[in-house]
């Protein structure tokens, strides 16, 4: 099953909220519908989110009673503005959003129906290439695992960050298909826990050995000795190969340079952002404190009632702590200033 798909005029997806105890789907019949799901994280991952917004333009292409193309057009550019507010951070987002518009633009002669059909065509287009591209990219990046490695792995790169496969998870899962044997610390990924509760429950679907690690005990393990890889995704790439992630990836990277442990980054080339010359300038969202703040143990709140927190959902990783970043057209070594953008125009 893809996390996000179209059927019958409607766009359906996984609720991931609800895992690892229900797999579930919900459908989403307008654009606003999609932009919450991608605002509270119904839907998450960059790739996902792209294939989404898309998606939600496909619907508002349908919800829209434009009688011409000026005024599909323009209904069209709300929808817009607001599917790309729904998450600053995740560069695929803008992404398929000007790529559908630019379409739309370009097929302005079309009729109304017409221009509504080549809307979708081209969402549909975008969740297949997507698929395609985590395949290429998880060829590649395999190539960098060995036989009898363990990995630490944080937030959820699989199937379910994505339309289907994965990046960084994805890389993982083909190395494990292609016989090599695993190990994966699952890193917990506080304060949403895609970690424990999303790649845990995409690993056993797998069969890959794993076991979950609180964030804060990655360094250990890495400073022991018991780490050969580390490996995560991307929201954002500047041009300089800074990248953006899940929050926590900068403290698992600067214990991997230090232990001299190679962290890779797995990203699409539609998740690097040429037009940043640098991380500095890639937006942080900040999500709401309750998410930190409702955490609980053992069926108890762990903050006291009147705490305040902070919660940034991103961190931005300097180039400098990045062994390489593998994309679809192959793996980018330093120096990511002169080579990241060949590999991002490489047809």
């Amino acid at each position: 099953m893809r996390t996000i798909f179209w059927e019958n005029e409607q766009v359906k997806m996984i609720d991931q909220r609800r895992l690892p105890d229900v797999l579930e789907l919900i459908v989403c019949q307008t654009h606003s519908e999609v932009a919450s799901a991608i605002k509270n994280m119904t839907i998450r991952g960059a790739p996902a989110i792209g294939a989404a917004a898309a998606f939600g333009l496909a619907l508002a292409a349908r919800e829209s009673t434009a009688q011409t193309p000026p005024g599909l057009l323009a209904d069209l550019q709300t929808a817009s503005a607001l599917l790309h507010s729904a998450r600053p951070t995740a560069v695929n987002l803008a992404w398929a959003l000007e790529r559908i518009m630019r379409l739309a633009e370009s097929n302005a002669s079309l009729s109304v129906d017409g221009l509504r059909n080549s809307i979708l065509t081209e969402a549909q287009r975008i969740a297949d290439e997507d698929v395609e591209i985590n395949k290429r990219m998880a060829e590649h990046g395999a190539a960098l695992i060995e036989d009898g490695d363990t990995i630490i792995h944080h937030c959820n790169t699989g199937a379910l960050a994505t339309v289907d496969w994965g990046t960084a998870l994805g890389v993982i899962r083909t190395a494990h298909e292609q016989g090599k044997h695993l190990h994966i610390l699952v890193d917990e990924t506080r304060p949403r826990l895609q970690g424990a509760r999303l790649t845990a429950w995409e690993l056993e679907q797998y069969g890959i050995p794993y076991e979950i690690i609180s964030d804060n005990m990655a360094g250990h393990f890495i400073h022991t000795g018991q780490v050969q890889k580390v490996f995560f995704g991307a929201d954002r790439v500047a041009a300089n190969g800074d990248v953006a992630n899940k929050i926590g990836t900068y403290m698992l990277s600067l214990a991997a340079y230090d232990n001299q442990v190679p962290a890779y980054a797995v990203v699409p080339t539609s998740t690097v952002d040429l037009s940043l010359k640098s991380g500095k300038l890639i937006p942080i969202e900040e999500r709401n404190q309750d998410e930190v703040l409702g955490l609980q143990f053992q069926g108890e709140t762990v903050a006291p009632r009147q705490a305040k927190a902070r919660n940034p959902a991103f961190d931005v990783t300097p180039n400098r702590l990045i062994t390489a970043i593998v994309t679809e057209n192959g793996i980018v070594y330093p120096p990511f200033d002169d080579n990241l953008a060949t590999f991002v125009n490489a047809k």
